[in-house]
């Protein structure tokens, strides 16, 4: 992990925690559990597969709809940046359409699932050529959360996602059908 993940980490963590007495302090403002919220992130990732193994920064951005505690809807867009090696060289951005199922365990503090569809766009150079990839694939993600104050939220997540290359173009210099992504981020949600 780079550098400034690291920092970004320490930063959204750091903050939770000095900020942990406030909200703590403000139990007793009750919040409504239903409305709409944005939410920004900053993290990094692994990407699995051939040509394509490789560790870079990733940027998110997402609005949501929470209707009770345990359930939400959210759709997210990410850009992945570039990533690659040697005669291969990948960018990946895409859209997010997921599920969000959370167990508040405390009033601060939660656990969540989430399922959705992923739309990419994928541009790949490779060997002279290039292709892009547009499609829609499934991923999966877990993540936990803190209430900082009654609107504002810090969270950590983990997701994976999965797109395909056809390996019959770049003349089958290609070994592998598409590059799996595990990643890690933190970012703050703010519901309206």
């Amino acid at each position: 992990m780079s550098f400034k993940a690291r920092f970004a980490y320490a930063t959204v963590l750091t903050a939770a925690v000095a900020t942990a007495p406030a909200g703590w302090a403000q139990e007793s403002v009750s919040r409504d559990p239903a409305g709409p919220y944005i939410s920004g992130s900053y993290g990094g990732y692994k990407s699995h597969g051939g040509e394509f193994e490789d560790e870079n920064d990733m940027l998110g951005v997402a609005l949501g709809y929470k209707f009770t505690p345990f359930f939400a809807l959210e759709a997210e867009y990410i850009d992945f940046g570039n990533f690659g090696e040697d005669d291969v060289d990948a960018k990946l951005k895409g859209a997010g359409l997921s599920a969000v199922g959370r167990l508040p365990l405390t009033d601060s503090f939660g656990v969540y699932g989430k399922a959705g569809a992923f739309v990419s766009a994928l541009d790949v150079d490779a060997f002279d050529e290039s292709e892009t990839y547009d499609e829609v694939s499934p991923f999966v993600g877990a993540g936990v959360d803190f209430r900082v104050t009654p609107k504002l939220t810090a969270f950590a997540e983990y997701n994976r996602y999965n797109v395909d290359v056809d390996e019959d173009d770049f003349n089958g210099q290609v070994t592998n059908d598409g590059p799996e992504f595990d990643t890690g981020r933190v970012g703050l949600k703010y519901q309206f």
